[in-house]
């Protein structure tokens, strides 16, 4: 006997809806089918890569004696590095669920690390490195041949990005493909320049598409230009990567920015300005001109003096400390922004009461304490 249409409905509805989920699934990247990372930002997880960093430290630069800050509860140590590079260390954590860690020191208080934050000429965020003999550090953190960062955070990056990729690929083969980037402060900084690094080593097939990675920038200081900015933004666009400050840490407001008029996309209305005041009046003229010198001019001395004395004299001490590093060509650049989606700890009056403003402890803001305290606040 022939079934009627409605006895099919019920089985049509069935394989059709079968028939999208798997297109659906299909139509995914393969570490969306298989992540047990999530996109968004997670207090939880969060906290918990900050139990880890403290841990790369000895206690007298995070306080645990007075803070008793926790140990991780849901992650377990698997390696931590020896010290390399300009005082750069690194620990590597793993989960129960396989998720793993990577936590990025940051500066402590051996002056080689503070010569690595004040080594700040900006260079392209594409090209290589000449680090040590055999070892040349070639990278493509941003496309923009405009795009530029902060020299002395690439160098660190450079050392622990040698360690750092075969404990990658070493997990992976146990199973490992989602990993957690992690650093605070200087540590904040290398983990913006980390995640894109090994993006880009995703993207030239030097690791796994299969590996889903999220960063936390911790109290991060400014790493590079606009146009770094946007395209590490682009990349970790849709919950894969935050930066999370307390909006009473001065860390985050540094390096000095200094913006000149090449600094601009190449479209602006400053680069014909010239042709602009010759079509004036002769005193209106004469008054642009010298109004235009006033404001051009004292930014591009100071950028020259930045790469001066950031870049060429530091890079200089750098050398006596890294004999076999040869400095690159900086590039003309020192705007510094602050870069990717931003999780802001908000320091209220009763932040403020217990975290009082000091000329004597210039870092009271940007310990791990006052950014687990306003984490407690943190209501999203």
């Amino acid at each position: 006997m022939q079934k009627s249409l409605t006895s099919f409905k019920p089985c049509l509805v069935r394989h059709a809806a079968i028939v999208f989920i798997l297109s659906t699934l299909a139509m995914q990247p393969a570490w969306a089918q298989t992540s047990r990372l999530k996109p968004g930002f997670d207090k939880a997880e969060y906290q918990e890569l900050v139990y880890m960093h403290a841990l790369l430290y000895d206690t007298a630069m995070t306080n645990r004696q007075k803070f008793k800050l926790p140990r991780p509860t849901k992650f377990d140590s698997v390696y931590t590095s020896p010290v390399m590079g300009l005082d750069n260390r690194w620990g590597l954590w793993k989960s129960k669920s396989s998720v793993g860690v990577i936590n990025l020191r940051g500066t402590t208080m051996n002056a080689v690390g503070w010569l690595e934050n004040f080594y700040a000429a900006m260079v392209p965020a594409r090209g290589e490195l000449q680090i040590a003999k055999g070892y040349t550090f070639k990278y493509h953190l941003a496309d923009n041949p405009k795009a530029a960062v902060h020299i002395g955070w690439l160098v660190g990056t450079a050392y622990l990005a040698r360690d750092i990729i075969p404990k990658i690929d070493s997990l992976y083969k146990t199973g490992v493909k989602d990993f957690l980037i992690m650093g605070h402060s200087q540590g904040g900084a290398l983990s913006y320049l980390m995640t894109a690094h090994l993006y880009s080593l995703q993207k030239q097939g030097a690791l796994p598409k299969d590996i889903r990675f999220k960063t936390y920038a911790s109290a991060a200081p400014k790493v590079g230009n606009t146009y770094f900015a946007y395209e590490y933004e682009h990349m970790v666009d849709g919950g894969w990567g935050y930066n999370v400050v307390n909006s009473a840490d001065w860390v985050p407001e540094v390096p000095f920015s200094v913006q000149t008029l090449s600094d601009f996309n190449n479209t602006n209305p400053f680069k014909n300005i010239d042709g602009i005041i010759k079509k004036q009046k002769l005193i209106a003229r004469i008054g642009m001109r010298h109004a235009y010198k006033g404001m051009k001019k004292p930014s591009e001395k100071a950028q020259r003096n930045y790469e001066k004395y950031l870049g060429r004299f530091a890079g200089k001490i750098v050398s006596k400390n890294l004999p076999e590093y040869q400095s690159p060509a900086f590039y003309k650049s020192s705007n510094y922004v602050r870069t990717g989606p931003t999780v802001v700890l908000l320091a209220d009056d009763a932040y403020y009461k217990q975290f009082e403003d000091s000329d004597q402890n210039v870092f009271i803001h940007h310990g791990l304490h006052p950014y687990l305290h306003l984490l407690e606040q943190y209501k999203y």
